[in-house]
């Protein structure tokens, strides 16, 4: 039997992770990346993979809902996970990488598959079927335009990076190394008393941004806010927030600050520090002056990327997708990854994760369930394509304990207990959906390659 062929549109995170799902079953798989061809306003480079926004996949801590996808896409074998645990730098309980290594890692794993295909274009329409749509949320506007006819328009909200300085710029005798409520010194922190802190939150209400453009709704993505927006609902928000001094001591004063600013490193050699929580749209001289002027430590930073804002777009999923991921409107069609209407790297992967293996399933001939909404991966599967009612708005999501079930009148009333309840009870029933994912992908592969052997483990991309 001649080799199932299927495309994927999308070089980031769910496009490399459904290839490498595809791969694994024995699908040559053709993947469509826009860049050079088309550079989105927030890419650099031109590997696979590249992460345009934060270094940190968030905690990695088990008892966390991002901790225990971390752990389902390990058990089921994702590509991005293996890539992002080599490319790890110190980041406390949270799982960040070198941007640079891990994209390196990601297109070094798939570029040397026998049956990968890569070509570099923007696509203007649809692929034919089969096929995985993963262009993200930057999707060049002409397939974007495709996607609004077709459908009758897509979802959107305003997403912003934070800035990057260089570490030998930093005044390393006004900061200090530590992490919240943990040992260790991952983090840079840069100590605020309440002066300090009033001043700054005032020179982020005052700072000019860049103006809106008449399209635009000012509607943002609540997770990842803008600082200036953050500060201006409130004073104690930033306080509260990403500039919490929780189980933060200042070593030169035995104090805890009132509030401090993190920086966390970017690569392994601490060359450069990402503003943690600073996403923002502030221009870029007001960025220079407030943050140099503001913050203690960064009186000489040099910035190496100033922060931004997009605007992302999404699918209404639960009207527009089928419980396979499938478009309703063109069903040879899935879409994966943000595009889909999930928020964050991981959440990203898992969708791009459960498309290659449906799709993967459905050209061998098989049918592969979802997985139990009892674990993270289908929690977020049904927070995409759970029916909802006519005037309910669907919104982008990150893993979250709130999407799973409750465990039952007799859960455990402590917090910490309940979630490692939760997680128990995800682990254990991930795994016979597991051992049914391995019989798919086994029986696929043997149909399309029955003479090769399954090639590389994902655990060394």
């Amino acid at each position: 039997m001649e080799r199932a062929r299927a495309t994927v549109v999308g070089g980031g995170l769910a496009g490399c992770e459904a290839a490498w799902q595809l791969l694994r079953a024995g699908v040559e798989v053709e993947l469509h990346e826009a860049r050079p061809a088309l550079q989105s306003p927030a890419h650099a480079g031109l590997l696979l993979g590249e992460l345009v926004c934060s270094n940190s996949l968030r905690s990695a801590a088990p008892d966390t809902a991002s901790g225990l996808l971390k752990t389902e896409l390990r058990r089921a074998g994702s590509l991005i996970l293996a890539a992002a645990e080599r490319a790890r730098v110190p980041a406390g309980s949270a799982l960040a990488v070198d941007r640079q290594a891990f994209a390196a890692h990601l297109s070094w794993a798939l570029l040397r598959q026998r049956g990968f295909h890569l070509r570099r274009h923007a696509l203007e329409r649809l692929p034919d079927g089969p096929a995985i749509l993963a262009s993200g949320p930057l999707t060049s506007p002409g397939l974007s335009a495709t996607l609004g006819r077709l459908l009758g328009g897509a979802l959107h909200f305003y997403d912003a990076i934070a800035p990057i300085v260089d570490g030998a710029s930093l005044d390393w005798s006004q900061v200090f190394l530590g992490e919240r409520g943990a040992e260790g010194g991952d983090y840079v922190n840069c100590p605020l008393d309440r002066a300090g802190y009033d001043a700054l939150c005032d020179a982020l209400r005052r700072g000019r941004c860049l103006p809106p453009h008449p399209f635009e709704e000012p509607r943002y993505f609540e997770g990842c806010l803008p600082i200036e927006v953050m500060a201006a609902r409130g004073d104690d928000v930033l306080a509260h927030g990403p500039l919490r001094p929780v189980g933060l001591v200042d070593p030169r004063t035995g104090q805890r600050p009132y509030a401090v600013v993190q920086l966390r490193a970017e690569d392994e050699a601490r060359s450069s520090f990402n503003l943690v929580g600073f996403q923002t749209r502030l221009v870029r001289s007001e960025q220079r002056r407030i943050f140099r002027e503001r913050i203690p430590g960064l009186a000489g930073a040099r910035f190496l990327r100033y922060g931004s804002i997009h605007r992302n777009t999404y699918l209404d999923a639960p009207r527009q997708l089928g419980r396979e991921l499938e478009l309703r409107a063109a069903p040879g069609v899935r879409v994966a990854g943000q595009l889909s209407g999930v928020e964050g790297y991981l959440e990203s992967t898992a969708i791009g994760l459960l498309a290659g293996l449906f799709l993967a399933a459905e050209l061998g001939g098989a049918r592969l369930e979802p997985p139990p909404r009892t674990t993270a991966l289908g929690a977020l599967l049904n927070h995409l394509v759970r029916p909802r009612a006519r005037d309910e708005r669907f919104e982008p999501q990150n893993v979250a304990f709130g999407l799973l079930p409750a465990l039952g009148p007799k859960q455990p009333r402590d917090k910490g207990k309940r979630r490692l309840a939760l997680c128990a009870r995800a682990s254990a029933e991930l795994t016979p959906w597991l051992a049914r994912v391995g019989s798919v992908v086994q029986s696929t592969r043997a149909l399309f390659v029955p003479d090769e052997p399954a090639r590389s483990s994902p655990s060394q991309p």
